[in-house]
C-alpha cells in the first residue's frame, strides 16, 4: 500500500476486505443488538455482563466510541471505548467481539483500524486495552498484527467473571498500549507484513527461557537472567479450562510469576511467537 494511505482509507480497505461496513452506532435498537452480540460471545451471568445496553447508550451519548461491523446478515462485530483522562490523549477500548459466524474474515482487524482512524480524528494518539495473557491468538493479534506494547501486568484485574470464556479462572490481564502514530503501527495498518518472531532461533542466539512447557503441556519455570527472555503460554487456554481446569490454573500462576515480575521490573515485551512464546527484552541485563 502507498505511504500516503490515510488511517481512514486504510480502515475502509480493511472493512471492504472483511466484507463489512463499520460505522458509529447511536440508536437504541442497534445498541441493544451490540449488547446481545457480546452476550452471545461471553455468555455472562447477569451480574457479570461485560457491558449493559444502558451503559452503551450513555457512552454513545457522551461522545465515546461505540461502533458496529455489519454485513448482509446484520451486525457481526462491535467495539466500545471511552476517553481516558484528558492529559493522556487516549481512549480505553473496553470490549470488542466478533460473531462466531464471521470469524476468520479479519473483522476484528477492520474494527481496530476503524477505531484507530476515529481516535486520531478526535485528537487521540493512543488506545489502551486489557487482554488475557494466556490467550495465544489474542497475544499474537495485539502484539504482532497490531503492533501494541504491554506495559503492566494486572493480577485478577476484574475479579471473578464466571462466563463461558474465563470460567472460574482468575482474571489476570496485560494492559496494552497502542501508539497510533508509531512507525511500526503505521506500517502494519498500511498492510505491510509484520515482523516474525521465532523462539527457537532466539534461543539458539542466546535467549533464556523463564517459562517453558513439557511435551505434555505443563508449565516449567526456568531462569530469567538473560537479555532476551522467553515466556511460554498454552496453545489453547480456553480448551484447557474446559478439559483440565486445574491445569489452566497452574498456567495462570506460572505465567503470572514469570511475566509479571519482568514487566514490573521494567522489561519490555517486544514480540510474540505464534507458537506460544512471549519475547521479552530486559534493559537491565
Amino acid at each position: 500500500m502507498s505511504d500516503l494511505l490515510t488511517p481512514a482509507t486504510a480502515a475502509d480497505l480493511a472493512a471492504t476486505a472483511a466484507g463489512v461496513r463499520i460505522r458509529i452506532v447511536t440508536e437504541l435498537a442497534e445498541l441493544h443488538e451490540i449488547f446481545w452480540l457480546f452476550d452471545s460471545i461471553w455468555h455472562s451471568a447477569p451480574a457479570h455482563a461485560p457491558v449493559s445496553r444502558e451503559l452503551l447508550r450513555a457512552m454513545s451519548k457522551a461522545g465515546n466510541y461505540v461502533a458496529g461491523a455489519f454485513d448482509e446478515t446484520g451486525l457481526v462485530g462491535a467495539c466500545a471505548a471511552f476517553f481516558a483522562a484528558p492529559d493522556r490523549h487516549e481512549i480505553h477500548s473496553h470490549i470488542a467481539g466478533v460473531a462466531r459466524a464471521a470469524r476468520g474474515r479479519n473483522v476484528g482487524w477492520a474494527l481496530k483500524l476503524h477505531q484507530r482512524a476515529w481516535a486520531l480524528d478526535h485528537g487521540m494518539s493512543r488506545i489502551s486495552w486489557t487482554y488475557d495473557p494466556l490467550v495465544s491468538r489474542n497475544a499474537y493479534f495485539n502484539l504482532v498484527k497490531l503492533g501494541g506494547a504491554p506495559v503492566q501486568y494486572l493480577p485478577d484485574f476484574y475479579g471473578p467473571m464466571g462466563d463461558a470464556i474465563n470460567g472460574d479462572d482468575a482474571t489476570d490481564r496485560l494492559l496494552l498500549q497502542w501508539d497510533l502514530t508509531a512507525p511500526r503501527v503505521d506500517q502494519v495498518a498500511r498492510g505491510e507484513r509484520p515482523q516474525r518472531w521465532d523462539a527457537e532461533m532466539l534461543r539458539a542466539a542466546g535467549a533464556v527461557t523463564a517459562l517453558g512447557r513439557t511435551p505434555s503441556g505443563e508449565p516449567v519455570p526456568g531462569e530469567a537472567d538473560g537479555r532476551i527472555v522467553l515466556v511460554a503460554v498454552p496453545p489453547d487456554i480456553e480448551a484447557l479450562r474446559r478439559t483440565d481446569p486445574a491445569g489452566a490454573r497452574r498456567w495462570r500462576v506460572a505465567v503470572r510469576e514469570a511475566l509479571g515480575p519482568l514487566i514490573d521490573g521494567g522489561a519490555r515485551v517486544t514480540g510474540f511467537d505464534r507458537a506460544g512464546w512471549y519475547v521479552v527484552e530486559r534493559t537491565d541485563a
